[in-house]
């Protein structure tokens, strides 16, 4: 099978560890990844700000670089909400102001080849046990728009679950946002940066080791204040979880 990575752009310049470890985990279960060199971000950002139309040229260009695959694959659940949730929202608009249905086609057909790395494993792989090896304690953040908008519900803890050496502990408050919510956290600094405490405060209290989420922006948003704080808890994205094997462990240091 050959297969599409959607990096995602807070992915390529902040975490790229995680595109390389989706990249890993796929190839190790048989999948042929393709990086489609000419995609970008996705318009959630201006989208989420209001700029609507500033949105209608990277919908063409989402399109455009991953045209022909069946599958695209990303370790972002944000971005998969926003191919699935808004792309057809912006072509139905664009059509209902007179400028044709082109939009509305390109939605039509991205939309249902977008995937979540969860979503993939789990529903066209039918895998929950990939062979990882993790021995360290977890807690699990399931971020808002994998949570509600994808539904991707228990797919990610099942997937922890199956992980060799690695001991789940469940995460008090676990469904309440952990205050990001993208350019909420800008114009709203002061409550996005109360909801993070009241998150880190639940998180810290398990124990565990590592607090895992399926999406970087959410991590990057907690890892900051648990950087204030010097705690004593790392942030991973699951994907560099499910890539760890006995012989090519994840390093902290990595």
């Amino acid at each position: 099978m050959r297969v599409a990575l959607f990096a995602t752009c807070v992915n390529d310049a902040l975490f790229p560890a995680t595109a390389v470890a989706t990249v890993r985990l796929l190839e190790r279960l048989g999948v042929t990844v393709d990086f489609p060199a000419g995609q970008t971000c996705c318009g959630q950002p201006q989208y989420n700000t209001g700029y609507r139309r500033a949105c209608e040229p990277l919908v063409r260009r989402t399109a455009k670089a991953f045209a022909g695959y069946d599958h695209v694959v990303t370790p972002s659940g944000s971005c998969v909400a926003m191919v699935r949730d808004n792309y057809p929202r912006i072509g139905a608009r664009a059509a209902a102001e007179g400028r044709g249905t082109e939009l509305a086609d390109l939605a039509t057909d991205l939309v249902p080849r977008v995937v979540e790395l969860t979503e993939f494993l789990t529903d066209v792989l039918g895998v929950e046990d990939v062979g990882a090896h993790f021995p360290h304690t977890v807690t699990y953040h399931p971020s808002c728009h994998g949570l509600r908008l994808l539904g991707l519900g228990d797919r990610p803890r099942r997937l922890l679950g199956a992980v060799e050496g690695l001991e789940l502990v469940e995460l008090p408050g676990a469904e309440e946002c952990c205050g990001f919510g993208g350019t909420f956290a800008v114009k709203n600094a002061a409550v996005s940066a109360a909801m993070a405490e009241d998150k880190i405060a639940n998180a810290l209290g398990t124990g565990a080791q590592v607090l895992c989420g399926a999406d970087n922006s959410c991590l990057l948003h907690l890892g900051g204040t648990l950087r204030r704080k010097s705690a004593p808890l790392r942030p991973l994205h699951l994907a560099e979880i499910l890539a760890s094997t006995e012989e090519h462990p994840w390093r902290p240091s990595a």
